[in-house]
């Protein structure tokens, strides 16, 4: 399409119907109370100047532009801050309107650079617009630097690798002062000075990458001029041409306009139809998508006979037949279950779905899993256990209602920074926060947030904390009784076992390393709030108990009634961006799409039929079982999607044994990674702007992703799997990805009303989508749950076996940083690496001083598995005893020391407790520069 130019209605849009009628230039409206002349006008087809105001923020009210007449009304009221009334006259258009507009456009212009034809934004920049509609043609004040006292000698300031800040150009409109509030929450940018000497400063006057800015691009999307302009924008010229596409980084799912010119993508900008999103983002989105040109992506497939030799580049028809054969030759020798496959869950449903689809008709068994298996299985498990469904409960909007919002085992600031926003919006309202965590997370205390409870717990002791809070609930009568006798079972077992004296939170207080008070005015917090709200992430699943953590969480709100409605819920902020999808298109070795088991001989009937062949009834392998299985000898042969496991998996000694241990090892992905290190096929894949398909977010909502330009590869990922189960001798072909999606919604109940053509029309829905809800469901559990009633099931407090020793006294904990993306391969290859070059081990000051270690020294990192090396971060985030690190960077190899201990209902590995020891070293590390650019052997290049 061409440039897509969304429409600004200049004020925020108000709740309820279109009940007050004005009359705008002699044309009637009706809007709903509340809203403001300025937005009313538009809604009749009437523009009215302005430059402070946008729909995306609040009215300002500064800029004097927007300035009308209202008959019975005294002056030129702003149109941005005056709402309407019954019965209202407005005109816009008068002589006096026009003659005061243009006096103000001629001060604007007065103080500002008349370089339109060579500025960045011409053609894009609001203040250029708007002299022309208030017709002005002269500027009597004179202009240009030998005009008197101006600003047009303010440095540039080109400190933030993405975008330039041009304060010559500055109108001091405040937009992006207001979009850092308002919209991502930060409040990093203030108005210093007063009257002429006012200036835009990035909080005390440093520069932008000094300062708190978290390069969202708030601020540049909403400024008027090109004060704020990104700086592909300056290099490649102003972009002519736009595709709606998906971010393809975290669970939040952001809905993007790719801006081209020509064929080359100049930006990303957030589109304010994005249900997700609604024109917000984060850096990784918005600026970090330079490594789908990057110098080490591989274009071309390569295979070997060895991993000792070097890589051969090959046709597709050689490397397709090279893997094909392989395979085969590995079932003839093993069996058919010696051979299994990995899903990607960075890459779209119709990819996905293809791969799983290939394991099962073509391989012939059920060896299939996913990284889910690594990061939230446990949600999938707990529950469907207890609701029916293995997703999130509400869509993200849902939290505009919430009274009291827990936070538990995630760090939104940094790993969902989009819904973190929403959610520090809603807490700067009067919501109340509730923080679980050991490390004392932003969310703890912001600007204008202070969490009302931090329960920073012993890590893992999460079961002993969420049962504490229900046997306060239970105990001291903050149940909600009608709820659970209209929509539960089991409550009476339940409540028999969560009041016994063990779990009282003076009972837990030893083991969980918390306050009892804390705990139980957090608990009567949760319990007494009008509507309690839970988000957690993997400090909640990445641990022995983490499938029982889920069902506890559940338990708690079913207790108090907090499902199934707006402000309530469950709800799993996702890592990666289609975690839940590739779940649903039945990435487990136990379960078909639409998580249905694979012993139901009614689904399999589905299949069979379509699919002409007899699928197995039994589970195959789990991604662990592939690893014990390799290194036994009967498991030969991996196809790996999208997925660098030889980094992010657990206990990676482990991990590079078994991989080392096979006869073929099939990569597909982006760049050579770790484990394509252990590779003897690797294919090429395609970069989400070459994607066509559909994500499915943390919240169930199924995103339409289109390709910004073909693939470089020449083949879509899902024709390569299709290529392979063919020449395995399966017949597998579809003439696009939409042909994939009628399949799925054809044969997947919750995705029946799915398909590319309604995607296209409404933007996008979230399962259940059906002939009963054919524009989705975005509250879960509303009128019943899926299962009926809702489920409580006891959770025993089981305590990890891995323990703190005199050898290893520490326990280490891993997160995510905002800049950087699961292990990195993206955004290492991106500017990201300015905020974030390396891992580092954050250490609390009483455990550092007594090891003799200062901020910045490298330090060993040890566990009873293995070591690293990497640059220690005294902080007090961490409680004493307790270590964090990132995992992003392969150089630090931080899984490397994590044990192979893993959650008991779903073999998801504990990353988040590992007993290590910690001392100085003098190992050197490695630059991130000679990480990302370790040259590749490949022969005849």
């Amino acid at each position: 399409m061409s440039l897509l130019k969304e429409p600004d209605f200049g004020t925020p849009a108000r709740p309820g119907e279109a009940t007050v009628e004005v009359t705008i230039d002699g044309l009637a409206v009706a809007v709903p109370p509340g809203t403001s002349v300025l937005r009313a006008a538009k809604h009749a087809g009437i523009d009215i100047p302005k430059l402070c105001a946008t729909d995306s923020l609040e009215a300002f009210g500064s800029c004097r532009l927007c300035i009308v007449e209202i008959d019975g009304a005294k002056g030129t009221p702003a149109s941005c801050t005056t709402p309407v009334a019954p019965g209202m006259v407005v005109r816009t258009q008068t002589e006096r309107v026009a003659r005061l507009r243009r006096g103000v456009m001629e001060l604007y212009i007065s103080d500002h650079p008349l370089d339109c034809l060579t500025c960045s934004a011409n053609g894009d920049c609001e203040l250029q617009d708007m002299a022309g509609v208030t017709g002005l043609r002269e500027v009597r004040y004179g202009s240009g630097v030998d005009a008197g006292a101006n600003h047009m000698d303010a440095p540039l300031d080109l400190s933030n690798p993405y975008f330039a800040f041009d304060p010559a150009k500055c109108i001091v409109c405040s937009r992006c002062v207001r979009a850092c509030d308002e919209v991502q929450g930060t409040l990093a940018l203030t108005i210093d000075g007063r009257g002429f000497d006012s200036k835009v400063a990035a909080g005390a006057g440093v520069p932008f990458m000094e300062s708190d800015c978290v390069s969202c691009g708030a601020c540049v999307q909403a400024c008027p001029t090109a004060t704020l302009q990104e700086k592909s924008v300056i290099e490649l010229g102003m972009p002519t041409r736009t595709v709606l596409t998906t971010c393809a980084y975290c669970g939040v799912g952001c809905s993007f306009k790719a801006e081209l010119r020509g064929d080359e993508l100049v930006r990303m900008v957030p589109h304010s139809g994005g249900g997700a999103n609604e024109g917000h983002s984060c850096v990784k989105g918005r600026f970090a998508f330079g490594y789908a040109t990057h110098p080490d992506r591989m274009l071309s497939p390569m295979v070997r006979d060895s991993i000792a030799d070097a890589w051969r580049q090959v046709s597709w028809d050689e490397a397709i037949a090279f893997t094909a054969r392989r395979l085969t030759d590995i079932q003839i020798e093993y069996g058919t279950g010696s051979i299994g496959a990995i899903t990607s869950s960075r890459c779209t449903n119709e990819e996905v779905y293809v791969v799983q689809k290939m394991v099962r008709a073509a391989f012939g068994n059920n060896n299939v899993d996913t990284c889910a298996r690594v990061c939230h299985s446990p949600t999938g498990y707990g529950l469907k256990q207890t609701f029916g469904t293995s997703a999130g409960t509400q869509d993200f909007r849902s939290i505009a209602k919430a009274d009291v919002i827990m936070v538990i085992g995630a760090n939104p600031t940094d790993g969902h920074p989009v819904f973190a926003s929403r959610m520090k919006r809603r807490l700067r309202q009067g919501a109340k926060l509730i923080v679980v965590d050991p490390r004392r997370i932003d969310l703890v205390r912001a600007p204008h947030i202070e969490a009302a409870h931090h329960l920073s717990l012993r890590p893992g002791t999460n079961v002993a904390v969420v049962n504490a809070m229900a046997h306060v609930a239970v105990t001291e009568g903050l149940v909600d009784r009608e709820f659970i006798e209209r929509r539960c079972e089991g409550f009476a077992e339940w409540e028999a076992f969560i009041a016994q004296p063990q779990h009282s939170p003076e009972a837990v207080e030893e083991i969980t390393g918390v306050p009892a008070d804390q705990l139980r005015a957090a608990a009567r917090l949760y319990a007494t709030a009008g509507n309690a709200a839970i988000y957690y992430g993997l400090g909640v699943t990445e641990h022995s108990q983490g499938s029982t953590m889920v069902m506890g969480m559940a338990n708690l709100a079913m207790a108090t009634g907090n499902i199934g409605r707006e402000g309530v819920g469950i709800n799993p902020l996702r890592g990666q961006n289609n975690v839940q999808g590739s779940c649903d298109m039945g990435s487990f070795p136990h379960e078909l799409p639409g998580y249905r088991h694979v012993s139901d001989d009614g689904v399999r009937e589905v299949y069979e039929k379509l699919w002409a062949t007899e699928l197995l009834d039994e589970p195959g392998l789990r991604l662990p079982n592939m690893f014990d299985a390799a290194l036994e000898g009967s498991f030969r042969a991996l196809f790996v999607q999208g997925e660098d496991i030889a980094q992010s998996d657990p206990n990676i000694q482990h991990v590079h044994a078994a991989l080392a241990a096979m006869d073929l090892v099939v990569v597909q992905d982006l760049f050579v990674n770790e484990t394509a290190k252990f590779a003897h096929v690797f294919l090429p894949g395609t970069s989400f702007l070459e994607k066509d398909g559909t994500f499915t977010n943390a919240e169930r909502r199924i995103n339409r992703v289109r390709p910004v330009r073909p693939s470089p590869t020449g083949k879509q990922e899902w024709e390569i799997v299709c290529e392979l189960a063919q020449a395995m001798g399966y017949p597998m072909r579809y003439d696009d990805a939409a042909q994939i999606m009628d399949e799925i919604a054809l044969t997947t109940p919750t995705f029946a009303g799915v398909s590319f053509a309604h995607l296209d029309e409404v933007g996008s829905v979230q399962w259940p989508c059906t002939e009963a809800a054919p524009n989705g469901t975005p509250i879960m559990h509303a009128d019943g749950f899926v299962r009926g009633r809702g489920r409580f099931i006891e959770t025993p407090y089981v305590p990890t076996t891995e323990r703190t020793t005199r050898r290893f006294p520490l326990v280490l904990t891993t997160g995510r940083i905002l800049s950087q993306y699961n292990v990195g391969a993206q955004t290492r290859r991106t500017a990201n690496v300015a905020w974030h070059p390396e891992d580092l081990l954050e250490l609390h000051p009483h455990d550092a001083e007594v090891r003799g270690i200062r901020d910045g020294d490298m330090v060993n990192l040890a566990s009873r598995v293995g070591n690293t090396t990497l640059r220690a971060l005294v902080s007090d985030r961490m409680p004493v005893g307790v270590c964090y690190t990132t995992f992003h960077h392969p150089v630090t190899g931080a899984n490397v020391v994590t044990t192979e201990n893993t959650d008991w209902a779903t073999g998801c590995p504990e990353y988040k407790v590992t007993a290590v020891q910690v001392s100085l070293s003098i190992t050197p590390q490695r630059s991130a520069a000679d990480e990302v650019r370790r040259p590749i052997s490949v022969a005849g290049s």
